[in-house]
């Protein structure tokens, strides 16, 4: 009789692992984030990367990060958690969890406690003291939204696709 595998990724890293998966479909040359939404059963509702809305080609619009507002990225992109809500099967998220690869802007925050989405699972925070991000944490503080670093076991996953 043969037993069961040990090895296998855990729930954390699947969902999470499906975020980053997700913000390799982005096409912006400096940053790349991806979101992963999920329920108490441990079903994907949606994922999302950051991008320009459905239509917009990448070609045609800027990615730079600096210079007049207009000619930049941030007034085009849509990111990764957005993306995720909008890209959703259903309208009801309560109650279900985000991993995402990057700590929610302010923006996405609104949107996510919004939905009725409880828990944010994060891999990075680098933006952490600016005000948008700081208000963002303010906000889920008083929505009752729990944020919390993902905590990597370091374990590295290759795919051939």
């Amino acid at each position: 009789m043969s037993e069961k595998r040990e090895d296998y990724i855990t729930w954390g890293e699947y969902f999470m692992g499906v975020a980053q998966l997700a913000a390799q479909r982005s096409k912006d040359p400096n940053t790349q984030v991806g979101a992963c939404i999920v329920n108490d059963d441990n079903m994907i509702l949606s994922v999302g990367y950051n991008g320009l809305p459905a239509g917009c080609s990448d070609d045609d619009f800027p990615w730079a990060r600096e210079g007049d507002e207009y000619d930049t990225k941030y007034v085009y992109v849509c990111h990764a958690e957005l993306n995720a809500i909008l890209n959703s099967g259903t309208s009801d998220l309560r109650g279900s969890t985000i991993y995402v690869s990057l700590f929610p802007c302010e923006g996405c925050t609104k949107a996510l406690i919004q939905k009725g989405i409880k828990k944010i699972i994060y891999a990075s925070d680098k933006y952490h003291d600016l005000p948008a991000t700081r208000a963002a944490r303010r906000m889920l503080d008083a929505a009752g939204v729990e944020y919390v670093p993902y905590e990597s076991q370091g374990r590295k996953i290759e795919l051939d696709v």
